[in-house]
């Protein structure tokens, strides 16, 4: 029979039905090592059993960004404490479960714009490598709709220093995506938003080069590729 719950690396994560059979529908960390790697399900009379699946290497693009602020790139010993609180925010709105949204998995994308920086991409500010690109940006002129590319309830939003105005939206069973950079939220917590509802403008607040949409997607606290989520009726 089916499984009622999984886990990997912890998290608990997304079981799907698709043509009659059952998926998990895994998050894979950008920095996972190729290999055997393995998670968790947990059968109706709690019965655990664990499955392995395979990690393939995949190249990702570097991107060199100049940016004019310093402070954006070496940030000084109050702007840490600011990033630290955040980061914490965040990873909390990121490892939300709420089991009585039906994820929908086909997203359109938020903007009407140019992608400009693709996922994975290795990032280079000022020339001093950062993190991996943790998401997809779309060039458009400040003030272009930014519109729920999915169903779902918004579960925070504000201004941090690298992100700047900020939306993170709830789609239902650890399925989570986050907008950056915008220059107005039109939105509150807790708003129930229908997929085409505009949530906010685009701007260029926080770490940018110009105006542009920072879209991010989630999976059990597992930043991956929004672009696996466009297209006609993505399967799980």
């Amino acid at each position: 029979g089916d499984a009622v719950s999984g886990s990997f690396r912890d998290q608990r994560i997304m079981l799907a039905r698709f043509e009659g059979e059952q998926y998990a529908v895994i998050g894979i960390p950008l920095d996972a090592e190729p290999g055997a790697q393995q998670f968790e399900l947990v059968s109706r009379d709690g019965e655990e059993s664990l499955l392995q699946f395979d990690v393939v290497h995949k190249q990702y693009r570097e991107r060199h960004l100049t940016i004019t602020n310093e402070r954006q790139v070496n940030p000084n010993a109050e702007d840490m404490e600011r990033i630290g609180r955040e980061s914490v925010e965040m990873r909390q709105a990121f490892s939300t479960w709420t089991e009585s949204l039906a994820p929908d998995f086909a997203m359109s994308l938020p903007v009407d714009g140019v992608r400009s920086s693709s996922f994975g991409s290795r990032s280079f500010f000022n020339g001093q490598p950062r993190n991996p690109h943790s998401g997809m940006d779309i060039a458009a002129p400040e003030g272009t709709p930014i519109l729920a590319p999915a169903p779902g309830v918004i579960l925070t939003t504000g201004n941090y220093f690298f992100n700047g105005n900020t939306i993170i939206m709830d789609h239902g069973h650890g399925l989570i995506s986050l907008y950056c950079h915008m220059n107005t939220i039109d939105v509150e917590p807790g708003a129930v938003i229908a997929a085409g509802e505009q949530i906010g403008e685009v701007g260029s607040t926080g770490r940018v080069t110009g105006p542009h949409l920072h879209w991010s997607v989630n999976l059990n606290n597992v930043r991956v590729d929004p672009a696996l989520f466009l297209g006609e009726n993505p399967a799980p």
